[in-house]
């Protein structure tokens, strides 16, 4: 027996109590993961309900040409990539300068005040936050419309036109979710080294000072590990929130690879063809994230693995 493997039996020999407190979340891992990832093979064949996934004609491609020939493929694709690099842009830094902000506030009372408002949107749910923007942007009952009026400008449906609502979708999202989002940069705030900021004082550093040669520099792993995972997800784009906001005016702007899954698969029963959608899109979720984590970890030696 080689030495390694002595090595792993005597570490699970010691801590045998440790992974039999494990052993029901791999359990359930395996029964509820990965097993059904057998299903995928749909997006392989003609599914049929009747005939069951094992009993379904194997097509090999055929799907995923459909889909790479469908005149919405340009336009999906394009959709999804374009409201992903727009919500990285805006909402990832965003967080990041709330709490270096909240960091630097000395007065406990208005921080705590501050920071219970600036969470509060992210328990709203999607439903009422897409319920909320039509009613504040209509233009007969809204608050944009009554204030148009007021000022002698006829109001405009700002739902109903395509170029506003990418703006729509990732500012009502910043709204949402900036404040609960920076929690986790506090966390790695508080956890720097008061010993650091009182030698700053000792040398006469400004706040801007400490802020750029202590704070950005500690949390700068934080940063870069939540940066690969939301890359990692460019393709996947909320689905209940742009299906809310989503109508016939908007929808060339609007209709993203998860909305096209979502009717062709349940609404049109074409499972093999959403299948193959589905997990073309993962496939290439999952070659950005090992991109984007090989870059980080040759240029700043932070990844996640």
């Amino acid at each position: 027996m080689k030495p390694k493997t002595k090595t792993y039996i005597r570490s699970i020999t010691k801590n045998w109590g440790l992974y039999l407190l494990l052993l029901p979340a791999v359990v359930l891992l395996i029964l509820f993961t990965y097993i059904p990832m057998y299903g995928v093979t749909i997006a392989f064949k003609d599914f049929n309900t009747m005939l069951g996934i094992s009993g379904s004609p194997w097509v090999g491609f055929k799907h995923f040409e459909r889909f790479f020939n469908s005149f919405l493929f340009g336009t999906t694709i394009k959709n999804t990539v374009i409201l992903s690099l727009y919500s990285i842009v805006v909402a990832f830094p965003l967080p990041i300068i709330m709490a270096l902000c909240i960091n630097q506030m000395r007065l406990k009372r208005f921080r705590k005040v501050f920071q219970v408002v600036t969470y509060m949107p992210h328990f709203i749910s999607t439903v009422v936050l897409v319920g909320l923007l039509l009613l504040v942007l209509s233009p007969s009952v809204g608050v944009v419309g009554m204030l148009a009026r007021a000022f002698g400008v006829e109001p405009i449906n700002l739902m109903a036109i395509p170029e506003a609502f990418r703006h729509l979708f990732v500012w009502s999202d910043v709204w949402q979710n900036t404040g609960w989002d920076s929690i986790i940069y506090l966390a790695a705030l508080s956890a720097i080294d008061p010993a650091l900021y009182e030698a700053a004082d000792i040398d006469g550093a400004s706040k801007f000072q400490k802020l750029r040669y202590i704070d950005i520099p500690m949390i700068l792993p934080t940063m870069i590990v939540l940066l690969i995972l939301r890359s990692g997800n460019i393709m996947n784009v909320g689905f209940e929130k742009i299906f809310l906001m989503q109508n016939s005016l908007n929808i060339m702007q609007s209709e993203v690879i998860s909305t096209y899954v979502y009717k062709i698969g349940l609404l049109n029963m074409q499972y093999s063809l959403s299948a193959a959608v589905n997990l073309f899109n993962n496939v290439i979720n999952f070659a950005l994230l090992i991109t984007v984590n090989y870059i980080s970890k040759r240029v700043s030696d932070n990844s996640l693995w």
